[in-house]
Parts: C-alpha cells; sequence; structure tokens
C-alpha cells in the first residue's frame, strides 16, 4: 500500500496518497488481490457506500479511459482510498481475464463467522418480519451474483449457500451483482441443513420451491418470517435441503419451457413476498 503523504486532509480525514512510480511497478508485478471487485457499477457503489471496505484502487491509465474513470477518481480521493494507475495488462490479470471497465478495487471482506453474521442480520431487522434466502447448489456465478442483486432490490437479511459445490464471493460475482455484493451479507455455511434447522427453531418458516409441489408460489402466505429455498437449475434442491423445508411451492409456468434460470426464479419469489407484505401496509 503506498505511504500516505503528510499534509492537506481530505474532506473524509484521511490524507491524500502520492504515487509511487517504483510501488506502482510492483503491484502490478505482484500477485491479484485476494478479494478484488471490478467494472465502473460494482466499484462505485462500493465507494459510495462502503468506501472504509476499499483497501486500494486501480484505474486504467489509457486517455480513452479516463472520463469514465473521473468519478472514482474524485470519489477515492474523498474517501481516502490509495489509488494506482495500470495499464491494461496489469488489468486483465487483476481480474483475471474478466470485462474489467478500466477499474479494479482490493475489498476487504466482512468480518466474522457465518453464525455471527446471520444472527447480525437478523438483529439489524428489528421488528421487521425476516425475508432470506438460501441456494442450494447454485455453482454459476453470473447466476448467484443476479440473485444477489434482486436480493438486495427486495431488502433480503441475508443470501445464504453452503460452503462446498456452490459459487462463492468471487469478483465475478461482484459485478455482476453491481454492488449488491457489499450490501448484502452472503454468508457461506459448512452445514447446510443445519443450519435451516436453526432458522427454523429461530420461527423463520422455510419454503422451497419444487417442480410439481402442489402450490403454486401465489398461494403462499409469505408475509411472516420467511426464508425462501431454490437449488440449482436442473437439479434442484439435494435431499436434506427439500426435507428442511416446511413447504414446498411451484412458480406455475405457461409456456413450453419447463423450469427458469434460478436467477430468474428467485426474483419471482422474492418479489411475490414483497408485494404481499407491501400490501399490508396499505
Amino acid at each position: 500500500m503506498a505511504r500516505p503523504r503528510h499534509g492537506r486532509p481530505s474532506q473524509s480525514g484521511h490524507a491524500h496518497r502520492e504515487h509511487d512510480p517504483a510501488r506502482r511497478a510492483r503491484s502490478q508485478d505482484g500477485p491479484p488481490p485476494a478479494n478484488a471487485a471490478y467494472g465502473i457499477h460494482a466499484v462505485r457503489a462500493l465507494l459510495t457506500r462502503y468506501p472504509q471496505r476499499v483497501r486500494q484502487l486501480w484505474l486504467g491509465d489509457g486517455r480513452e479511459a479516463a472520463p469514465r474513470l473521473q468519478e472514482l477518481r474524485e470519489l477515492a480521493a474523498v474517501a481516502g482510498v490509495v489509488t494506482q494507475a495500470a495499464d491494461e495488462q496489469a488489468l486483465d490479470r487483476m481480474a483475471g481475464g474478466e470485462r474489467h471497465q478500466g477499474v479494479v478495487a482490493e475489498v476487504i471482506p466482512r468480518a466474522g463467522d457465518p453464525e455471527t453474521q446471520l444472527e447480525e442480520a437478523l438483529e439489524a431487522l428489528g421488528d421487521t418480519p425476516a425475508l432470506m434466502l438460501v441456494l442450494d447448489g447454485v455453482t454459476d456465478p453470473h447466476n448467484l451474483g443476479a440473485c444477489l442483486r434482486s436480493a438486495d432490490a427486495a431488502g433480503v437479511a441475508a443470501v445464504i449457500v453452503p460452503r462446498d459445490r456452490a459459487a462463492g464471493l468471487t469478483p465475478v460475482v461482484r459485478k455482476v451483482a453491481a454492488g449488491a455484493a457489499e450490501s448484502v451479507p452472503l454468508v457461506a455455511v459448512v452445514n447446510l441443513a443445519r443450519t435451516l434447522r436453526e432458522l427454523k427453531e429461530r420461527g423463520l418458516r422455510l419454503v422451497g420451491t419444487a417442480d410439481g409441489a402442489p402450490r403454486t408460489i401465489y398461494d403462499m402466505d409469505l408475509t411472516g418470517p420467511t426464508v425462501l429455498v431454490l437449488g440449482s437449475e436442473g437439479e434442484g434442491m439435494r435431499r436434506l435441503t427439500r426435507e428442511a423445508c416446511d413447504e414446498l411451492v411451484a412458480i406455475p409456468m405457461a409456456g413450453a419451457v419447463e423450469s427458469l434460470n434460478v436467477s430468474v426464479a428467485a426474483g419471482i419469489a422474492l418479489f411475490e413476498a414483497v408485494r404481499q407484505r407491501r400490501a399490508l401496509q396499505l
């Protein structure tokens, strides 16, 4: 990390950092950041809402990238985040070859074990009935990112996934989520079935989606504390996850397509819960 320059602090109270060419060369030649976010929308959301979680920022030094990145440069300066110029090759390496739009950020991971994260998410709700999302075996990072984006829009307290055989919080997930990966806790648990039992003991009702279920999502009362459970596309929920659910519901299909993409199904289920809860407030 570049040394802070002693002198006039930024508006956030942090000292501005100066660019060290030698340090810049070393940072570009070193290993890519373990926790990276890239893409203008994802990084803007981080700098705007959670600047304390941005350790440093690399911005493209090409002339064509300058106008698009000026806002990010200004946000980083206000937050006191160290910024460094990087060429296209370095950015490509840090982003793992994905489309980065000229910006890569190193992100400080959330603190706390999964149990603590869930406890904090539930406590933050106060008297509001909890709405959580469980994704069992979703391995595509683009699907996970899209689910996080829908979860954020629906006010979900946390998204829970198994630690093994499922997508985790990767740079691709962060980019697709467009900032939602930082606002919605993604909790990776060792034993999903045990976590589901613990949520039931806390008074949350588990509603799983399954093809062929006798009731539809529109027949279910989702106004109380609810955990919506979805499985992977194709295989669906695993047996223990399915057995842990209090109710199984289907999303009615009128056409020739037999199933929906998991991120589409998650959006439908989440916003049916949102619709019902808002209707109570009218």
